[in-house]
């Protein structure tokens, strides 16, 4: 196979680069640990959106840069995309940037406060409006209910499809996964397990999938 060339980065004053210049300095949460986590600024159809990094992606840099990202590129890869190629080509980012810390019970993360949620969202809002995503991919619970604009009961209600909504006033497509957490088993059974698959194909029989990864596969 030919190897791909890496995309061009994008030029300093190119108006995501700024944004992204200004986020990494964010600190108006002070309950969060930085520093914020975010993927490289790239102009790109898709716009993927996690929940929220975990205890070592700060030090590394990236999101989904632990056990849950290997799972997560685990995922891609049965549809042809590898890590290296997807950090590249799409824009990666979360429902908060900052590490939330360590819950006071169950040895999980803390779920953000609505007031981190709002304060990343503004971020978030003008991503989309620079970005002009068609397609979004959104990672987990809290990434799910960020785009869809309603607290979820279960995630068989929406994993799999493709659906459509506005998004920060931006009309999108939009497909939902579970989060690739080892705490969770969801995906690992059924309806999980199909339901996954089903997403996974409804991305790879995407318009926005084939420009975007199509000279890669």
């Amino acid at each position: 196979m030919t190897a791909v060339p890496p995309r061009p980065a994008l030029q300093k004053n190119h108006p995501l680069v700024v944004h992204r210049a200004a986020l990494v300095e964010c600190r108006r949460c002070p309950n969060v640990i930085p520093p914020v986590v975010t993927g490289r600024a790239v102009a790109t159809e898709l716009f993927f959106i996690g929940q929220a990094p975990g205890v070592h992606e700060g030090a590394i840099g990236q999101p989904f840069a632990w056990t849950a990202g290997k799972t997560l590129f685990r995922w891609f890869a049965t549809i042809g995309v590898s890590e290296a190629t997807f950090r590249e080509r799409v824009y990666m980012t979360a429902v908060i940037r900052c590490f939330p810390g360590k819950a006071s019970k169950g040895g999980g993360d803390r779920v953000p406060s609505r007031a981190e949620i709002d304060e990343c969202a503004a971020w978030m809002r003008e991503e989309v409006r620079i970005v002009r995503p068609k397609l979004v991919l959104a990672i987990g619970r809290l990434a799910i209910e960020r785009v869809a604009g309603r607290k979820l009961a279960k995630l068989d209600e929406v994993v799999g499809p493709l659906q459509h909504v506005e998004f920060f006033g931006a009309p999108v497509d939009w497909i939902a996964f579970p989060h690739p957490s080892g705490l969770s088993s969801w995906h690992k059974s059924e309806p999980g397990k199909k339901l996954l698959g089903d997403a996974l194909a409804t991305l790879a029989a995407h318009p926005s999938f084939a420009r975007t990864f199509g000279d890669a596969r």
